[in-house]
């Protein structure tokens, strides 16, 4: 046993703590390490381009969007699928060019068969035959190999000319739905709401909107909204307002703050914010980078 504790490097045990700093030294094992800040999108940002949305928009599940980036992004998808639709069609015409062109040179190659064995006569055939069948039994006892046919055949199967070759996958039909980049579902523009934001009166900010910390507020309790705090979207009006507003006021009665109207359970989307640091917050914001394992 050695004198010191903390230089002890004759231990029988390899501990969990000495294989965590092999691992990180040596570049091996998963790294785990928490998002920053700068890395989480913000409430009231587009899921697109990361920026305040000038025209917002929200989906059925939440995610926000900029209207003029979202058209962009559907266009983009219906250019994609045009120029996919026209290879799968070139190909499909290809393919049956192709067959086509096998169908007729299998019906000349019959026709050249027929014709072949009614000209042949059978005293040329018999000639052919026992002819073939010397040479046969001439070459048959030979070890060499360039007899028998074989001076024309490559010896190795590894030469490019004898690789087999990679055929090029067949294209299948593009599918003409566009998919929601956030949630995966079908994008219809019917389905979104226009969103209407309470900016801060503040007239001692004399900063601009795009730069200030607290740029929006609940269009009933007058919260200020950020990504710690959760928010929804009432469908009929477009009002963001906090879920405590929600749950303290609205559901209470099911009526609309504002203006009075009916409301449903259907009419509240809650809006999908990015993360604040906390991990009770959100679900995950720990980066992983997976590496190769360190073997004990």
């Amino acid at each position: 046993m050695t004198r010191h504790a903390r230089n002890c490097t004759a231990g029988a045990v390899y501990t969990y703590h000495e294989k965590q700093k092999d691992a990180s030294q040596s570049g091996y094992g998963t790294q785990n390490e928490r998002v920053g800040k700068d890395s989480i999108k913000s409430f009231d940002c587009c899921s697109l381009t990361l920026q305040p949305c000038r025209t917002p928009i929200v989906s059925p599940e939440g995610h926000l969007f900029d209207k003029e980036a979202l058209l962009q992004y559907m266009i983009t998808k219906k250019n994609e699928y045009s120029r996919k639709l026209k290879e799968y069609e070139k190909q499909k015409h290809k393919e049956e060019e192709e067959l086509a062109e096998l169908g007729r040179a299998e019906q000349q190659s019959k026709v050249n068969d027929f014709l072949k064995r009614e000209s042949m006569v059978k005293r040329q055939n018999d000639i052919y035959k026992m002819k073939s069948q010397k040479r046969s039994e001439k070459n048959a006892s030979s070890i060499s190999n360039m007899a028998n046919g074989l001076d024309k055949q490559l010896p190795s199967f590894w030469i490019p000319s004898e690789t087999p070759d990679a055929n090029k996958a067949p294209m299948q039909k593009p599918d003409k739905t566009i998919y929601c980049p956030m949630s995966g579902k079908p994008l219809k523009l019917k389905n979104f709401v226009n969103v209407k934001w309470t900016l801060v009166n503040d007239p001692s900010d004399k900063k601009s909107l795009a730069v200030r910390e607290n740029r929006y507020m609940c269009a009933v309790t007058h919260d200020i909204l950020s990504n710690a705090v959760p928010a929804a979207v009432i469908r009929t009006t477009g009002h963001v307002i906090t879920m405590e507003c929600f749950e303290k006021l609205i559901k209470k009665d099911w009526l609309h703050p504002l203006n009075g109207d009916k409301l449903t359970e259907k009419d509240i989307i809650p809006l999908q914010r990015g993360g604040t640091g906390y991990a009770t917050t959100n679900v995950n914001l720990q980066g992983k980078n997976a590496r190769p394992v360190l073997q004990a």
